[in-house]
């Protein structure tokens, strides 16, 4: 079985506790109740990101194959992607609780950063799905791609305290804009952008101008990032060692995404089903941070959680 039963119950029951502590009890609306919980359908949207699961479908046979004893009014796999995908802000909400539970707001600094996430093939031709967010762009790790562009914010540890999505032709620059003028608003209009630790941030140099610099400083952010050629400003070799080691746990985070949690070859047909695939991803990688931390486990392993 790729992820044990265990692990299955006590994400469950994180879900569960959040969910009846945290969440206003959902509006009454006339016709037929809903066959899943909420915390169920949660739960379902987490576990269903795993790479062992190379599709919504095979994740739906899986269940109902094995875990039907655990959610013993699983619908048919069109209900439940429809009860998956009213759970957005829920899990956005539940990832941010994790990270809160992780200390997060305390960390000394996060680390910014940003990486490519394709929807399509680049060379196909046509509009595509998604042409409200769906970009041509360029990254280091896939060249050309057409697709979005994920930021987040993490701690040293690993946790998301934030994210957000833009076109893949969007700069680094302006990604953080969006987050960072988000983060400094008293009434964010983005959930998922979450809230500042220290206000320090490191990213690389793809963030860097003095510029910006500034601009961000008024939004109570301190974003360090080497100089870029050509600047006539220089960074000691030393301190941008230091600096590269500190971020290194950003590509380890990444990596998680893109790996065993699919993101890299998802392929949503709408922009509802891309947020809410980020927002089951990040938050399903906080609460396994929570459960590896409960288990004396470092806590970006996945040993032990995912077979």
């Amino acid at each position: 079985m790729p992820v044990p039963e265990t692990v299955v119950i006590a994400v469950y029951a994180m879900v569960d506790d959040f969910q009846a502590a945290s969440l206003p009890a959902p509006p009454r609306r006339g016709g037929q109740r809903p066959a899943l919980a909420r915390s169920e359908a949660m739960t379902l949207a987490l576990l269903s990101q795993l790479a062992c699961f190379p599709s919504e479908r095979a994740f739906w046979r899986f269940a109902d194959a094995h875990w039907r004893h655990l959610f013993p009014a699983l619908p048919t796999r069109p209900q439940l992607n429809r009860a998956i995908r009213a759970q957005r802000a829920a899990l956005v909400a539940f990832g941010r609780a994790c990270a809160r539970r992780l200390d997060a707001l305390t960390a000394p600094y996060e680390v910014l950063d940003c990486t490519a996430v394709p929807l399509r093939a680049a060379k196909r031709r046509g509009a595509g799905a998604m042409p409200e967010v769906a970009a041509l762009g360029r990254s280091l790790r896939l060249g050309w791609f057409v697709g979005v562009r994920l930021l987040v914010a993490a701690t040293p540890t690993g946790v998301v305290t934030g994210w957000g999505i833009a076109p893949g032709n969007e700069g680094d620059r302006a990604l953080a804009d969006a987050l960072l003028a988000e983060r400094a608003a008293l009434a964010p209009a983005l959930e998922s952008a979450g809230r500042p630790a220290s206000g320090v941030y490191l990213a690389d140099s793809g963030f860097a101008g003095r510029a910006a610099r500034e601009r961000w400083a008024a939004f109570g952010a301190d974003v360090l990032a080497p100089p870029q050629r050509g600047s006539g400003e220089r960074w000691p070799r030393a301190v941008r060692a230091q600096h590269r080691r500190k971020r290194q746990v950003v590509e380890t985070v990444f990596a998680r995404l893109h790996g065993p949690f699919r993101l890299e070859r998802d392929r949503p047909r709408s922009l509802g089903g891309l947020l809410t695939r980020v927002a089951a991803k990040i938050a399903l990688s906080n609460a396994l941070i929570r459960l590896n931390g409960d288990a004396g486990r470092p806590g970006l392993t996945l040993a032990g959680l995912v077979l």
